[in-house]
């Protein structure tokens, strides 16, 4: 019982995965902004709409290093979705900001997700959604903590 509920869960997780990044990059990924990918809007997620973030800031929200956010960093300013630039109190220091361009992306990535959100709980009751997020809670616990290393 034990083994074909681990391969019950196994397929579901691994489905999960394939099946949330194919959604995501299919009613992301539109016509309007074809010229960048997944990856980018989720940079541009993370450079996000409030203060401008350093570039050491934004690279640890991804888990990535500055020399390779600083190649997307690169691109996404060509393409005019967002500007860099010196912070006036330590010249050290690259702000990012996203564009008008980058601002309209990054409300179409925030919808994508919240009519995903909408979606999954609508038919769910309280007992249900606690569940839920108690599991998601564990799951994001145990790949964060690196244990499925």
């Amino acid at each position: 019982m034990e083994k074909s509920n681990n391969r019950v869960l196994n397929e579901l997780l691994v489905n999960l995965f394939h099946n949330v990044m194919d959604a995501e990059a299919k009613a992301v990924i539109t016509e309007e902004f074809k010229d960048i990918t997944n990856n980018d809007m989720h940079i541009l997620e993370a450079i996000g709409i409030e203060e401008p973030k350093s570039m050491s800031r934004i690279a640890g929200e991804l888990h990535v290093t500055v020399g390779t956010l600083t190649t997307n960093m690169n691109s996404l300013e060509k393409k005019g979705y967002l500007e860099r630039n010196r912070s006036t109190q330590d010249k050290r220091v690259v702000l990012v900001t996203l564009t008008e361009k980058g601002r309209k992306a990054f409300f179409h990535h925030r919808g994508f997700h919240r009519k995903m959100i909408h979606t999954i709980i609508r038919d769910l009751d309280e007992e249900e959604m606690q569940t839920l997020i108690k599991c998601l809670g564990k799951l994001d616990t145990f790949f964060r903590d690196g244990n499925a290393e």
